[in-house]
């Protein structure tokens, strides 16, 4: 049941962001969504540090002096492998006109889902890595951590699901119903990423730390190729700083409150 409530617990953060747009009529302004991007990175940085980085090397203490050095490979492997998928996959962010990845016919619609999707698939596998160091790793990482590990990517889903959600409805015109469904399955391949590292759990014992320093890196890619250049430009750039601040400083206290 515990391993059900964290692997969803990111969907449902994701869900209920979209659901905004029952009670919404326009998209959010600019200076929020500046805000609330900002707070979305400060959150997954201290998750990728606080989470992720430091469990990976506290499993690697065995190394000695070279405890980092699986930390740094599975970082390495995971930025390399979200800039894999920036490129293979077509995708098209909020506020930009031209698409990225290959080319192709996708509708913008479907594009701005891909790239929402593109965000999702790090957090989801981060979550299962976090599971499975709860199950194989002994004491390093406790029921509570990897739960705020969870709720942490679930809070910073929420305006991920409004962003995603109300422009559909106010710029491409979407009923209510069918652009809630479009932000809310943005958030389905977060479950699904962390299901198949469960099922890899198995052969992944020995790569422990790689894998969760993977999934920091990954999350990291996301967070400075995309995330803060999208709250630095144009005007109100200081509230996305202010929005990373509080993101970064709740995820710790939960970290560390919960851990």
């Amino acid at each position: 049941m515990n391993l059900f409530l964290g692997l969803i617990i990111p969907f449902i953060g994701t869900a209920a962001g979209s659901a905004c747009v029952f009670v919404m009529r326009q998209q959010l302004r600019d200076h929020v969504q500046k805000a609330l991007l900002g707070f979305a990175s400060g959150v997954m940085i201290a998750a990728s540090v606080w989470s992720l980085l430091i469990p990976a090397m506290d499993l690697s203490k065995d190394l000695g002096r070279l405890a980092f050095l699986p930390a740094v490979i599975g970082f390495f492997v995971g930025i390399l492998f979200l800039l894999f998928l920036d490129w293979l996959i077509p995708h098209l962010h909020l506020g930009s006109e031209e698409a990225e990845g290959h080319k192709s016919s996708f509708k913008r619609t479907t594009m701005l889902m891909l790239a929402v999707t593109i965000h999702n698939i790090p957090e989801g596998m981060a979550v299962g890595a976090v599971f499975v160091g709860l199950l194989l790793s002994g004491n390093e990482i406790s029921l509570a951590s990897a739960f705020a590990l969870s709720i942490g990517i679930a809070i910073q889903n929420f305006p991920e699901g409004a962003i995603i959600s109300l422009p559909l409805r106010s710029e491409k015109g979407m009923n209510r119903r069918k652009a809630f469904l479009y932000g809310a399955a943005s958030g389905i391949v977060e479950p699904i990423a962390g299901v198949l590292v469960l099922l890899l759990s198995h052969y992944l014992v020995p790569a422990l730390p790689v894998l969760l320093s993977f999934a920091a890196g990954a999350m990291l890619y996301v967070v400075v190729e995309e995330l803060i250049p999208e709250t630095s430009q144009g005007s109100h750039s200081n509230l996305g700083t202010i929005g990373f601040a509080f993101g970064f400083a709740l995820m710790m206290m939960l970290d560390v409150a919960l851990g």
